[in-house]
C-alpha cells in the first residue's frame, strides 16, 4: 500500500471514530477490481477473496498491508500450508489462480511483486487427460427415481431436470425468472451466462412439465419473479447457486450415486448426445461451449469413429 493510501485510510479512521480492520479493507477494494475491473462473478470473487484472505491475515493481522514486508518464502510457506500433504490438482490450481490475481491488483496498486509471483507454479494439468465422469441410463433412473422424496420434491425433481435436459449450469438454473419461460415458444432466455451472453434455448416436454408441476403446486405465491424460491429465516428469497448444487447433491445421495453437482449432469447430457451420434459441434451448441476446444474431450467417447482410425496392435494381422 502506497504512503498515501495509507494517510488517506488513517485519516478516514481518525473522522468516523471508528477503527478500521487494513485487511478486511483491502479485500473489500480488491473484490471491487475483481467486479468493476476484470467482470468476474461472485462466486469467483468469492473464492479469490477467501484464499487471498487467509495470507493477508496470516502476515498482517491488526497491522497495515505493507507489500514490501511479504517475502517469497512466505508465499512459498502458505502454499504448502494451503495445499497440505496430499494436494489436489483443482485445489492447487485455486490457490495459484487467487494468488496471481491478488498480485496482478497490486501490481496496478504500484506495488513492485514480480519476486513473489515467480513463486507460485501452475500444478501440471495433460490436457484432455480423464475422462469425463457421466452417469449411465441406470443411474439416471435411480436419480430420477429419488423422487418425490426430500424436502421440496417437485422443486428438486425440476432443478435436476435443468441440468439434465438441457445442460444448465448450477448458476444458470439460480437466476433463472418465470418471465425467462416462454411457454407459447418453448424457450427459456438465459442471461447473464458464464460466456456474459444472452442464450434461447428450446424447452424439453418433460423440463417444461416438471417446472409447470412446480409452480402450480408447491412454489409459494410470493411477487419475486425469481423461478426458484428458498427459504431462510422465515421468508422466500431466490434460491442461491450453492443451495442449488446442495439439492443435487442430496438427490444424489438418496440414490446411492456419487456425490456431485450439476457438472455431473451436464456432462452426462453431453455423453448422451455423443453417443446418439451428436457432432462436437452440436454438443458445444447445447452446453454454449464459446470454443470447440472446451468439448473436445467428449470426442474420447466417440467409440466407433475412434476404432475406425485405430492402428493395428503391433504383431497382430492388419
Amino acid at each position: 500500500m502506497t504512503p498515501s493510501a495509507r494517510s488517506r485510510n488513517a485519516r478516514s479512521a481518525r473522522s468516523t471514530g471508528t477503527p478500521t480492520d487494513p485487511v478486511a479493507d483491502e479485500l473489500r477494494r480488491y473484490d471491487e477490481h475483481l467486479r468493476d475491473v476484470r467482470g468476474l462473478s461472485a462466486g469467483t470473487r468469492r473464492n479469490h477473496c477467501r484464499i487471498v484472505a487467509q495470507l493477508l491475515q496470516k502476515k498482517f493481522a491488526g497491522g497495515v498491508i505493507n507489500m514490501a514486508r511479504l517475502h517469497a518464502a512466505d508465499v512459498r510457506s502458505f502454499i504448502a500450508r494451503q495445499l497440505g500433504n496430499s494436494p489436489s490438482r483443482s485445489a492447487a490450481a485455486q490457490v495459484a489462480t487467487a494468488l496471481r490475481s491478488y498480485l496482478r491488483y497490486r501490481t496496478i496498486c504500484g506495488d513492485s511483486v514480480a519476486g513473489l509471483s515467480a513463486v507460485i507454479l501452475s500444478p501440471v494439468q495433460w490436457k484432455l487427460a480423464s475422462l469425463p465422469r457421466a452417469l449411465n441410463p441406470d443411474e439416471v433412473q435411480r436419480l430420477i427415481a429419488a423422487f418425490p422424496h426430500g424436502r421440496k420434491p417437485r422443486r428438486g425433481y425440476a432443478i435436476v431436470r435443468c441440468a439434465l435436459d438441457m445442460g444448465l449450469r448450477a448458476g444458470e438454473i439460480a437466476n433463472l425468472s418465470i418471465d425467462d419461460i416462454d411457454w407459447r415458444e418453448g424457450t427459456v432466455t438465459l442471461k447473464g451466462t458464464k460466456s456474459r451472453r444472452q442464450d434461447i434455448l428450446p424447452l424439453p416436454m418433460t423440463t417444461g412439465q416438471a417446472l409447470a408441476d412446480y409452480l402450480q403446486h408447491e412454489r409459494p405465491a410470493n411477487p419475486n419473479r425469481a423461478l426458484f424460491l428458498c427459504r431462510r429465516d422465515s421468508r422466500d428469497i431466490p434460491i442461491t447457486t450453492d443451495a442449488v448444487q446442495n439439492v443435487i447433491r442430496r438427490a444424489c445421495r438418496r440414490a446411492g450415486l456419487p456425490d456431485s453437482g450439476s457438472h455431473l449432469l451436464r456432462h452426462t447430457l453431453a455423453c448422451r448426445l455423443v453417443e446418439n451420434g451428436s457432432s462436437l459441434k452440436e454438443v458445444a451448441d447445447v452446453l454454449r461451449h464459446r470454443s470447440l476446444e472446451t468439448t473436445r474431450i467428449y470426442a474420447k467417447l466417440d467409440t466407433p469413429n475412434l476404432a475406425e482410425v485405430a492402428l493395428p496392435w503391433p504383431g497382430s494381422e492388419s
